[in-house]
């Protein structure tokens, strides 16, 4: 008898905002300047790409980034779509096969495996930050939501301290008047008003 496949809705919301970012960018944003120091809009999409088809990766055990997504060469060899989907699909396509009641689920991070719920969290983390980082550094409207970044906060908790100052910054002092959206991203040390303006 095969299991059922999961829906994981953070996920999917995680991966649409992705995708919707990307598609938002313009002809001439690809080369502007982003919330990650020192890459451009090519290269954090880039990252972000590799990071998907590592998660699904180190899984499924095939499909490996074939490009070291924390040194991105900043060319795109093909249409951003034709890159990012695959990359997507195989993501949502192994996780679709992890149930729920999972205890230790292999990721790309230290610290793991992880718990079901906490293992799918950190793929839908990457795309959605990753969302953000595109969507602002373009002049669009930040893709990820309240509700989703709430959801995503606990995770982040329990995966970025070993991460700090290679994959994320230190924190940024929360605000009172910070909404969930607003603390995820200090938390993972990104300024919710960053601007291509600085």
């Amino acid at each position: 008898m095969t299991e059922q496949s999961t829906t994981w809705t953070a996920l999917e919301r995680s991966h649409s905002a992705l995708r919707e970012a990307v598609l938002g960018v313009p002809d001439d944003g690809w080369s502007l300047p982003t919330p990650c120091e020192t890459w451009t809009v090519t290269q954090v999409f880039q990252h972000a790409v590799g990071d998907q088809q590592a998660y699904a990766a180190v899984l499924s055990g095939s499909g490996f980034p074939t490009e070291d997504p924390f040194a991105p060469s900043g060319r795109l060899d093909d249409v951003p779509a034709a890159l990012l989907e695959p990359a997507l699909g195989a993501a949502a396509a192994t996780f679709s096969a992890v149930q729920p009641g999972a205890v230790a689920v292999s990721v790309p991070l230290p610290g793991g495996p992880f718990p079901a719920a906490v293992a799918v969290g950190a793929c839908g983390l990457d795309a959605a930050v990753h969302a953000w980082d595109i969507a602002v550094a373009t002049g669009q409207a930040s893709p990820m939501d309240d509700e989703l970044a709430a959801e995503l906060l606990p995770v982040a908790r329990a995966i970025v301290e070993p991460l700090r100052g290679f994959a994320y910054a230190p924190a940024l002092a929360p605000v009172e008047s910070d909404r969930p959206s607003d603390e995820l991203l200090r938390y993972l040390g990104r300024d919710p008003g960053w601007t291509p303006a600085g």
